[in-house]
């Protein structure tokens, strides 16, 4: 979403756990996830460390193609976004920013960056922020790009791969996984999900405690594919372990690596990229795309969202106006087992939790405490910063304000690793190996989010 200059007190790895956090996992877990466990691979071609081996190969025959020249970089067409600097130095400010019609994209101490329609420009020539910068997406474009990326891309998994994965997960280990499809997108492609649950497959109920892990919801944070997708493999790779077989017997996982499956897929089309953030709905105007962030029923349609059909933080006509956020209400409101989840955004580096939509901190002071407190302990995985989704500022619509407000379920955000939306593929791996550990400590706590407190 945004690359933020801050910094954490808390780093990966070290970590003094107090008895109320006895279900985490024991320490000789954080080493068996860089590797992998040899002696419990479901298959050697599946296993989380060939896969991650894998990615290395293909990251270096990136980095031996040609690097093409800028202007072959992104196929642009008739896109007319402007990347903007403006002046804004707390959360209101940078709200009303949202409201105009800006996709922030980097918060400074004083300023902003982002992109906005070249039409939107007229709302932000006004007194109530200076613009310090501007110019064409593609020139912004051309002038940072990462000099491995995108010849490196094959080490990211498309549409196609993601599927393929899954599937061979899921035959690969019958007795623990199954895959579904929980709705398809607005082009009509399967939403698929892989759910992990000892006891029960596909759309069966359970009553065990449900985990919701999704990536993608916006096409352009490819590296939120590869977190989930990856999470999945080391569940399975490693189901033979203690730790591991406790939660596969004990918990419904449920993982959903792609989410805005045509919107990535248009991303990519070409071999160059086109900053795609929104789902591929042809508007009323023409233009392309609802943000589905910003699609849900939490507060839809109030603070830091926009009204036009060209921006990018446009939040559609109604709420669950999109196929893609359909499908998440429907298949949560069918699991009421479901206590935790983590949606995986990029790039920003932070664990976050509700309010989005609200200047306010969530009102039960029990459920604050754990939110809180579970942030902080995954963040101690990743070496990110937890803080509340409304100290960067307020944005209504948003996936955790309704899965919390709406089925009472522990809802948070990672804001991945990167220096950008197209970071290269070298970041693949540090951010699935840390990011999966915090992802099995919010496992560990999903029996009973409250004895966290």
């Amino acid at each position: 979403m945004m690359e933020v200059l801050l910094f954490c007190a808390l780093t990966a790895g070290v970590i003094a756990f107090s008895p109320v956090w006895r279900s985490v996992p024991p320490p000789d877990f954080r080493d068996a996830v860089a590797g992998g466990d040899e002696k419990n691979r479901s298959d050697g071609g599946l296993s989380f460390d060939h896969l991650l081996n894998t990615l290395s190969v293909e990251y270096a025959k990136g980095l031996e193609a040609p690097v093409p020249p800028p202007d072959d970089y992104m196929q642009m067409g008739d896109d007319d976004r402007l990347w903007v600097t403006l002046s804004a130095s707390n959360s209101r400010e940078r709200t009303r920013l949202l409201e105009a019609g800006m996709d922030i994209v980097e918060i400074g101490k004083d300023k902003v960056s982002g992109t906005i329609p070249q039409a939107l420009l007229p709302n932000f020539q006004t007194k109530s922020s200076r613009m310090l910068e501007m110019m064409p997406l593609s020139q912004h474009i051309a002038l940072s790009r990462p000099k491995d990326f995108p010849d490196a891309d094959a080490a990211f998994h498309n549409y196609q791969e993601t599927t393929d994965l899954m599937k061979e997960l899921a035959a690969k280990n019958p007795d623990v996984a199954s895959l579904f499809s929980i709705g398809k997108t607005i082009e009509g492609r399967e939403i698929w999900c892989l759910r992990l649950n000892s006891s029960a497959k596909g759309n069966e109920p359970s009553s065990k405690p449900g985990s919701f892990y999704i990536g993608t919801h916006h096409a352009r944070e490819h590296l939120s594919t590869e977190v989930p997708l990856f999470f999945a493999v080391w569940l399975l790779d490693n189901r033979g372990t203690p730790e591991i077989k406790k939660y596969l017997d004990t918990l419904d996982i449920y993982v959903v690596p792609m989410l805005n499956a045509d919107g990535v897929e248009y991303d990519i089309k070409t071999g160059s990229y086109r900053w795609q953030r929104k789902n591929m709905r042809v508007n009323p105007d023409k233009s392309i795309g609802v943000d589905l962030n910003r699609n849900y029923d939490s507060w839809f349609g109030g603070a830091g969202v926009s009204h036009s059909p060209s921006a990018d933080t446009y939040c559609g006509p109604s709420a669950f106006s999109e196929p893609e956020t359909l499908a998440v209400k429907l298949f949560i409101e069918s699991r009421k087992n479901i206590r935790t989840s983590m949606s995986y955004h990029s790039y920003n580096k932070l664990v976050l939790y509700p309010w989005a939509g609200k200047t306010t901190p969530v009102e039960n002071e029990k459920d604050r405490m754990i939110f809180e407190k579970l942030a902080r302990g995954m963040a101690a995985f990743t070496g990110y910063t937890p803080k509340s989704c409304n100290e960067l500022y307020i944005s209504t619509g948003g996936s955790d304000d309704w899965l919390y407000s709406a089925a009472g379920i522990f809802a948070f955000s990672t804001e991945l690793e990167g220096n950008g939306f197209y970071p290269g593929a070298g970041v693949i791996k540090n951010a699935v190996v840390t990011n999966v550990k915090a992802a099995v400590y919010l496992l560990s706590v999903t029996a009973d989010p409250q004895a966290a407190q």
